[in-house]
């Protein structure tokens, strides 16, 4: 049922919109500690929304490679496939800073896993993209953690 060969990489355009996805991640990190004191709660709140929603859609991702593999049903990319939600959603209720730092984490965390479950898909090929976006994602986050 695996369309792609173990080699496949991203298209182009996979590749400048994952790019361009990163574009929220840091002008929500600079702009975290561009903007007046009274604007950086705001700010930090703007950038874990964000950061929840791609916890959220890597989580997702695991749901439909799952469903299409026909060799069988496996419990464990399910299971997972909802952690990044469940984890985002609380998140984004704690204190901004500590918020930010929990979506970091988890946002690699969030690789680590694609990083082992890709391979079993035939995608590793888009891991190198995965991997350059995670460290932007994270440290994004870290640094807009660090805001206060």
């Amino acid at each position: 049922m695996h369309s792609a060969p173990p080699s496949a990489t991203p298209p182009l355009w996979a590749l400048r919109l994952g790019y361009a996805g990163l574009v929220p991640f840091v002008f929500g990190a600079l702009l975290v500690h561009l903007v007046e004191p009274s604007l950086m709660a705001f700010a930090m709140l703007a950038l874990s929304g964000y950061a929840a929603t791609i916890a959220s859609f890597l989580g997702g991702i695991h749901w439909g490679l799952a469903m299409r593999d026909t060799r069988g049903t496996h419990l464990f990319p399910y299971v997972w496939g909802a952690v990044p939600s469940l984890l985002a959603s609380i998140a984004v209720i704690m204190p901004p800073w500590a918020g930010l730092v929990v979506l970091g984490v988890l946002l690699a965390a969030c690789y680590l896993v694609d990083r082992r479950l890709y391979r079993q898909y035939q995608m590793d090929g888009w891991l190198p993209l995965r991997l350059r976006l995670t460290v932007v994602a994270s440290l994004s986050c870290m640094v807009g953690a660090y805001g206060l």
